[in-house]
């Protein structure tokens, strides 16, 4: 006689609930920018009244949210945060490497990832002096007018890069670059010196200069020196020393 499950139907219920819920989060995992309801329930192979209930649900828990007016869904902030939770120990391995640039050019040196269409601040150490410029951890900023989010564009390629750009590229400040063609061109000029800058495009009075990096996971980040724009006249040279050997030195 086969043995009887020790599961109540209940019980096998809510294991149910949960894998389904599972699916959807993958299932969105796989499409940053989004995905309709219709669509995301023929990649899960489940009834769209089905998907509705589970995205509801993972909604009103803040582990989905909407990506657009139409109905469009993607993750949702409380996952990326508990999803960022369990990647902050990765993001230590790159320290002795910020350090080095903190050491270097003694101005506030950052972290940064992709978050979707955003870039994500995830770590960074504060320049000491009076006169600095500073991020907030955990903050997000536009992929196209920052040199964090532009280093991290430039180690993808520009079929990428378009899906990921929103048709308008947003005016921050008068020197950012809002045509995508334009800015394509300067993710390829990027790829071949290693070096990304934001030269007043994003905050007036404030640049920076980026290297992209593949950490141990092989997930890409960025790593910025971000200072008041007067300090950056004349480093340029200085900056992309520092920044391409820390570049090597992670590599190895």
């Amino acid at each position: 006689m086969a043995p009887r499950s020790t599961k109540s139907p209940a019980a096998a219920g809510g294991i149910q609930v949960i894998a389904r819920a599972a699916q959807v989060l993958r299932a969105l995992d796989a499409d940053p920018g989004g995905v309709s309801l219709a669509q995301l329930a023929e990649r899960v192979g489940l009834p769209r009244s089905t998907v509705h209930r589970i995205v509801a649900s993972l909604t009103a828990e803040g582990l989905i949210s909407a990506a657009s007016s139409n109905g469009r869904v993607r993750l949702g902030p409380e996952f990326l945060r508990l999803a960022e939770a369990s990647r902050r120990e990765r993001w230590q391995e790159l320290r002795p490497h910020m350090q080095d640039v903190f050491d270097a050019l003694d101005d506030t040196v950052e972290c940064a990832i992709l978050d979707g269409g955003e870039l994500r601040f995830v770590d960074q150490i504060q320049a000491t002096h009076g006169l600095r410029a500073v991020s907030e951890v955990g903050s997000t900023a536009p992929l196209h007018c920052t040199a964090n989010g532009k280093a991290l564009l430039s180690g993808l390629d520009d079929e990428t890069v378009m899906q990921l750009l929103p048709s308008r590229l947003e005016r921050c400040t008068p020197n950012t670059i809002t045509i995508r063609d334009e800015l394509v061109e300067e993710l390829r000029a990027i790829r071949r010196t290693g070096v990304a800058y934001d030269r007043d495009e994003h905050t007036l009075g404030i640049s920076s200069a980026a290297i992209a990096l593949r950490e141990s996971h092989g997930a890409l980040v960025a790593l910025s020196v971000l200072m008041p724009t007067p300090r950056m006249a004349g480093r340029e040279r200085e900056i992309e020393r520092v920044l391409v050997r820390t570049a090597r030195d992670a590599a190895a």
